[in-house]
């Protein structure tokens, strides 16, 4: 890759056509990949987002897919709770009914 294929000239102003290295700073620049922005210098590496096409929510906040997926996780961990809490309330009924007898 050719220097001048970094850069684009817009009248008098250069601008950059890459993102630079947030580690490495200006003037190193991150390779694009089809699937990643990476460094050669440093090897940091940012991740483009994907988009199925199979899935409709492809236009939500990411953060929003991760709190989906935590309240979900949370509604397993509750309902595994209700049922370990079922079952050690029917085992302490069966045992206060072995007392009595």
């Amino acid at each position: 890759m050719k220097k001048r294929e970094l850069f684009k000239l817009e009248g008098t102003n250069i601008t950059r056509t890459r993102k630079h290295c947030p580690k490495c700073g200006p003037g190193v620049f991150l390779a694009e990949h089809k699937d990643r922005l990476s460094c050669g210098k440093c090897g940091y590496t940012e991740f483009k987002g994907r988009a199925r096409k199979d899935d409709s929510s492809s236009n939500t906040d990411p953060s929003e897919k991760l709190k989906e997926g935590q309240t979900k996780e949370k509604e397993i961990q509750n309902k595994k709770t209700d049922e370990h809490m079922e079952d050690n309330k029917e085992s302490k009924d069966v045992e206060k009914e072995n007392k009595k007898e």
